[in-house]
């Protein structure tokens, strides 16, 4: 018996039809998605910060 809460009023999910079991776990992995997809924006920015560092390094030894 596992709940969830939407708008502050939680619901115990064996009471839901299946549309709605559906919808919440299309809306879990959206989240899950997005999460991957904010870490790696995080490795890329980093990644971007080290190579701008490095040419400027390059660029100051001419």
């Amino acid at each position: 018996m596992a709940k969830v809460t939407i708008d502050g009023k939680e619901y115990d999910t064996d009471n839901l039809p299946k549309e709605a079991i559906d919808l919440i776990n299309s809306l879990l992995f959206v989240e899950n998605e997005l999460r991957r997809l904010q870490n790696q924006i995080s490795i890329y920015n980093t990644a971007k910060v080290f190579y701008i560092q490095r040419l400027r390094e390059f660029f100051k030894k001419e």
